[in-house]
């Protein structure tokens, strides 16, 4: 999933109170009895990629049904805080899509449709999807409010053209084989004493992207974000060791670029991997990416762990990305709007809309369609569905992405202009533990 912004504190029980108020008003006031509004969320190479690449799914759906669908896509930066608005003042769409990171915290308004009664009945069932992707609908233990739509997972992408020339035969699998690798592809190409090509690239001024790595770097060490009671361990001896792995990327193992620390948008290390400014990266989803500039020298693999074959915690490779559908509560329209999320979750949808984003499908019956049996998907789908933990089911997930992720940006600021310690590492993350641990 991408970036969240932080949560506000208070939000809950003021989204609650105002959804109360307006539950009467109803969600999709503007639109009629035959019409429904949809917020997507952009998958595709622009909101206007993504509205195109939606359309024909939905102009299906209205053929079917007779129900219009009124859509509107938005872009990750002002999802949040729309959805945000959407739910303080009554006034929302009918179906929208959410980062699945946001899940607990947004079921925790009590805004959206319980997936239970018609509504799992009309999505078949929570058996028809990966079982990680479903742990994502909402917090432990209680209703999911939200249903998988699209499937993501990290996997390592790196140029094969700079592989061949370094002499690299196949793709590292452990920790320090990747590390190895990337000192091989860090090279002084100009011959002015300075590195021009990077072993590894990463956006370190992204902050959900940073928090990401917090987590598979802490699991793959033997460490957790939280504790079985649920408080914070950012600064336990495995999270720091993890930590550390990655930010000395930059500031001891000298394989990514200072100027890496200021990029905070995906794109920017993926057009670094194809210009040839660096060899390997962590990505969800580059596809487009690579299609939209015709770039064919890229290999995929699994994240590299500390043991070759590791399982369990220290087999993470990636948190459960994705992205889910709610339904809003207070909808006037909610029949229609069960309809349309039973129409998105088809098999026959899961492999149209999947195959138009190159994400992957949650239902495990349109996983076997030729379009999802490359070696880039099946790669993303076993990290998917062997090798990912969800991201801290808390309600406030969002602000633990903030603290985690700001820190680790900051850390990388630090690398790029000078050197990081340990014990500066430490430091940073026990701040953002107290800060947390405050929070709670």
């Amino acid at each position: 999933m991408k970036n969240p912004l932080k949560v506000l504190s208070a939000f809950a029980a003021t989204a609650a109170m105002a959804l109360s108020l307006s539950a009467c008003g109803g969600g999709s006031s503007q639109a009629s009895s035959d019409t429904i509004t949809y917020w997507a969320s952009d998958q595709g190479n622009s909101l206007d990629d993504t509205a195109a690449k939606l359309k024909p799914s939905l102009d299906r759906f209205t053929e079917k049904t007779g129900v219009k669908v009124q859509l509107e896509v938005i872009s990750w930066t002002d999802l949040y805080n729309r959805i945000l608005t959407a739910v303080t003042s009554g006034d929302g769409p009918d179906v929208l899509n959410i980062g699945n990171t946001w899940a607990v915290t947004l079921q925790e308004t009590g805004a959206f449709e319980p997936v239970e009664g018609e509504l799992l009945e009309a999505v078949g069932g929570k058996d028809r999807f990966l079982k990680t992707s479903w742990s994502t609908g909402g917090a432990e233990g209680k209703t999911p409010t939200s249903v998988p739509l699209y499937g993501l997972a990290y996997n390592m992408y790196y140029n094969t053209k700079m592989f061949k020339e370094a002499g690299i035969a196949k793709a590292p699998t452990t920790w320090d084989e990747f590390v190895a690798d990337a000192k091989k592809l860090t090279k002084d190409t100009n011959g002015d004493g300075k590195p021009d090509q990077w072993g590894f690239t990463a956006a370190g001024a992204s902050v959900s992207a940073n928090s990401h790595q917090a987590f598979v770097r802490g699991l793959q060490n033997g460490g957790t974000l939280f504790d079985a009671e649920g408080k914070p361990t950012f600064d336990s001896d495995p999270q720091v060791e993890g930590v550390k792995q990655f930010v000395d990327l930059m500031a001891t193992q000298k394989v990514m670029s200072p100027s890496d620390a200021e990029l905070s948008q995906g794109s920017q290390k993926v057009d670094n991997l194809i210009n040839g400014k660096a060899a390997m990266m962590f990505d969800q989803s580059p596809l487009k990416n690579f299609a939209a500039r015709d770039f064919k020298d890229w290999g995929v693999a699994p994240i590299p762990m500390m043991t070759a074959g590791a399982t369990g915690d220290a087999g993470t490779q990636s948190h459960v990305a994705g992205i889910n559908l709610s339904v809003f509560k207070n909808s006037d329209n909610k029949a229609n709007a069960i309809k349309l999320a039973a129409f998105l979750t088809s098999d026959e949808e899961q492999i149209a809309l999947n195959k138009a984003y190159s994400s992957l499908p949650v239902v495990t019956t349109a996983s076997s369609d030729a379009a999802f049996q490359t070696e880039e998907v099946k790669a993303k789908n076993d990290a998917l569905a062997n090798h990912s933990l969800p991201m801290p089911l808390i309600a406030k997930e969002g602000q633990m992405e903030t603290l985690t992720g700001t820190a680790i940006k900051n850390l990388f600021a630090k690398a790029a202009t000078g050197t990081v310690s340990e014990d500066d590492i430490r430091a940073a993350l026990k701040d953002a533990n107290n800060q947390m641990a405050a929070a709670q």
